[in-house]
């Protein structure tokens, strides 16, 4: 008997994003497993019956062309799975840009295999501290920190990338390619917000935009979009808000016993390596204050061109490790490198031939694009939930056909996330059942609530 079709599936545009959606749907008690490409027939036979199925991607560091070739494979494959709901995450801050990164062309690579009229665009995710009000989108610097329109957040104006320009979402994907977006906004979500979508919806537009005042709202917006699946099939965008907001419409939660096996297994033995590309300043205050490491820093111009560095980095690396914890770190943190995929690939690399000699317990990786270049350099086929760690970055155990990576866990965090003491709780947490032993009261907050 041929099992059930995936209710949800994700596409997430680099990889520290789409393990955050993991986690929204374990925590609800969802059998879900990341991909970190189209999975072969035997890899889905290893993952066994899933409510939610997705893919690791790098579309955020991708020109328009080469995003439409691999999200239209990416569109074929869930459409043959029979999802119900595509959702193609990306980052809780909408960092992108007409040239690379670009939502619009990620909707038009997707929405030929996902048909349904309501294109709902969930604009923020109250959790990490980001937030849409009336269109315009708002976010916490780090953990806790002051709230700024996207235009003026510290870090994401100045993306050395994709600079956040523009806080009205609606202008910010128009330069993208939505010739129409409706807005449904926060005032509506009582009694009203139903007549308020259909409104929206009957001027055709190319996408709906949901404001997220609260989580409260989220709730609203699972309803909305719930109520609209019908027969045919939906695309939806924006963060792990929009796995959080169906949380309370989507049938019946499995037991965690049910979860893929694996992720209440002691940690393996072994050093931990952190991998540290992020030049946000969120992450180097993180550096700066993590102890139980030996740190060795990463000249990017010697490591795209110097074969002989890249060498003596590895050797001192593997040395290091025989005798503790190691933290390699991007060099030159005032500025961003005049290649900055270039030089994720070629940390990547590095990452490869450094684990090749040395069993890890743990890897930890800070950085959107490092995390979804260096992980892609690995024989690892797949990632399962473990438990939570920190609000956007949570604690998994690789799948892998190598038996030298299958059940090491890793952790990728995003530059913006985490508090002061991040490298401390990804360094020392332990596994008991399914919760980390090492949780604090205020860490485990955070988890549900970084304001």
């Amino acid at each position: 008997m041929a099992s059930p079709s995936p209710f949800y599936g994700w596409y997430g545009d680099d990889f520290t994003g789409a393990t955050d959606t993991l986690s929204a749907l374990a925590e609800q008690g969802r059998r879900a497993l990341l991909f970190l490409r189209i999975p072969t027939p035997a890899q889905m036979a290893a993952a066994g019956p899933l409510d939610a199925l997705g893919i690791a991607g790098a579309t955020r560091s991708m020109a328009p062309d080469a995003m439409a070739l691999e999200l239209d494979e990416a569109g074929r494959f869930f459409a043959g799975q029979g999802v119900s709901i595509l959702h193609y995450k990306c980052c809780s801050t909408f960092d992108s840009a007409p040239h690379v990164g670009s939502i619009g062309a990620a909707v038009r690579a997707l929405r030929p295999h996902f048909r349904n009229p309501f294109l709902p665009v969930v604009g923020g995710q109250p959790n990490l501290g980001r937030y849409c009000l009336f269109g315009n989108l708002f976010a916490a610097a780090g953990i806790g920190g002051p709230v700024h329109r996207i235009d003026r957040h510290p870090t994401m104006s100045v993306h050395p990338v994709t600079p956040m320009a523009e806080a009205d979402l609606r202008r910010h994907l128009a330069a993208q390619g939505f010739e129409r977006i409706a807005l449904v906004d926060y005032r509506s979500y009582d009694e009203t917000a139903q007549d308020a979508l259909a409104t929206g919806l009957a001027t055709e537009p190319d996408a709906v935009l949901l404001d997220v005042s609260s989580v409260s709202d989220l709730a609203v917006i699972g309803r909305l979009i719930s109520q609209r699946l019908g027969q045919l099939p939906m695309l939806a965008v924006g963060p792990s808000s929009v796995a959080q907001s169906l949380a309370g419409v989507w049938g019946e939660a499995v037991d965690h016993a049910d979860l893929p096996q694996g992720d209440r297994s002691p940690m393996r033995d072994g050093p931990v390596l952190a991998l540290v590309g992020s030049l946000s300043p969120v992450t180097r205050n993180q550096v700066e204050g993590a102890s139980g490491f030996g740190k060795l820093a990463i000249d990017p111009q010697r490591l795209l061109g110097d074969p002989a560095y890249i060498e003596a980095l590895r050797q001192e690396t593997v040395r290091l490790l025989a005798d503790g914890n190691v933290m390699l770190i991007t060099d030159r943190p005032s500025q961003a490198p005049e290649n900055a995929g270039g030089v994720a690939a070629a940390t990547g690399l590095l990452l490869r031939a450094i684990i090749a000699e040395t069993r890890l317990s743990r890897l930890i990786v800070a950085g959107g694009d490092t995390s979804s270049l260096a992980i892609k350099s690995l024989d690892i086929w797949g990632l399962s939930y473990r438990a939570p760690l920190v609000a956007g970055a949570p604690l998994c155990r690789a799948h892998s056909d190598d038996e030298h990576l299958d059940g090491l866990d890793i952790v990728l965090k995003g530059g913006q996330m985490g508090p002061p003491d991040f490298f401390a709780l990804a360094q020392n947490v332990i596994v008991h059942g399914n919760a980390p032993s090492s949780w604090t009261s205020r860490a485990a907050a955070q988890i549900r609530d970084p304001s």
